[in-house]
């Protein structure tokens, strides 16, 4: 049966390229720089990845991941310890991600963070993830643009402090625009774009990660999965795990 990301398969099977097999459910032609044309790709994860065979996923073209950890002051996230474990066991380099919670103060949240993820030889930076959360049932504060970024800052020292490493700042287009986080100068950004290039929706922001689509498909991998690349080559690639993974 003619699947209908073939393009998609395509771009990402040239031998020019020696890029990633993967697939897409909902595939998206993006304007150049497009993602088929960076070669370092990986995944991020979380509960809803209920069942991944980390070897299949590496061979597949997974070169890194980022794996769900912790949310608010109390929630760790039931499969990161397999999904943490299975990475690292099939050398996929691998962080940890927080996802924030606006009713809980920012040095709960980091302590929540650091009582539950390793200090691992090898790991990637942990992340900030910054959303609006419009979907909880508990929490619907958003806090002003000024007090955002203050507790932000208060999260990223105290892991810094902790890990020895600057946390990665993960977040969406209305986040980043409503809470004008291009002032935050020096931090590395992982951002969220699925149906535009970062350059048209983060104007003249710079970023390492592109979160480019949420419908993935990897061999390895039930299910869609979110599917991310490394902005630069595969010399870049290696001297930024050089520099960033401790």
């Amino acid at each position: 049966m003619v699947r209908l990301c073939i393009l998609f398969l395509l771009l990402f099977s040239s031998p020019a390229l020696a890029g990633p097999r993967f697939d897409d459910n909902d595939p998206v032609v993006f304007n150049a720089p497009a993602p088929h044309q960076f070669p370092i790709h990986g995944i991020d994860a979380a509960r809803f990845q209920d069942s991944i065979n980390w070897r299949k996923a590496h061979k597949a073209g997974v070169s890194f991941a980022f794996v769900k950890a912790t949310e608010g002051g109390d929630l760790l996230d039931p499969m990161f310890a397999s999904h943490w474990r299975g990475a690292r066991r099939a050398n996929v380099p691998v962080g940890a991600y927080h996802f924030y919670y606006f009713c809980t103060p920012a040095r709960v949240q980091a302590r929540w963070f650091i009582k539950n993820v390793p200090k691992s030889k090898g790991a990637l930076p942990p992340v900030l993830d910054m959303e609006w959360n419009p979907f909880s049932p508990s929490c619907k504060l958003r806090p002003p643009a000024g007090q955002v970024r203050r507790n932000m800052s208060i999260f990223m020292a105290m892991l810094e402090k902790h890990y020895g490493q600057r946390p990665i700042i993960y977040t969406t287009p209305v986040f980043f625009k409503e809470n004008d986080l291009g002032r935050l100068k020096g931090e590395e950004f992982w951002l969220r774009s699925t149906a535009k290039t970062p350059a048209e929706v983060y104007a003249r922001q710079d970023w390492h990660f592109w979160q480019y689509t949420s419908t993935g498909v990897i061999d390895g991998i039930d299910g869609a999965v979110d599917i991310n690349l490394f902005n630069g080559s595969r010399k870049d690639w290696q001297n930024w795990l050089k520099s960033r993974a401790r």
